[in-house]
């Protein structure tokens, strides 16, 4: 299964992506390669393999809460760059 050049074009844009002159034909290539591995990967057996989430077993990673200080306004913008009336400083990024 050959892929076309209007394909990946296609794909491209899909993904939101602007290819230059001659990245469609470079791209084209390596698609196919990926495509043809995802069909011999296919030709495998895997009905014996129970499905699973993750590659490896997880264990739950979250640690106990510890309730601290919090660091107050005045630690909080202490190395602030720009602050005003106890707020931090930014600029405009709304019209």
């Amino acid at each position: 299964m050959a892929l076309t050049k209007k394909e990946v074009e296609h794909v491209a844009n899909l993904a939101r992506l602007d290819l230059a002159e001659g990245e469609a034909e470079a791209f084209k290539g390596q698609l196919d390669a990926i495509l043809s591995y995802v069909e011999k990967l296919k030709q495998l057996n895997t009905e014996a393999v129970e499905p699973t989430s993750h590659a490896i077993p997880v264990n739950n990673v979250f640690r106990e809460d510890i309730i601290i200080q919090p660091l107050g306004q005045a630690r909080a913008l202490a190395n602030a760059p720009d602050k005003a009336d106890g707020c931090f400083r930014v600029p405009k990024v709304v019209e």
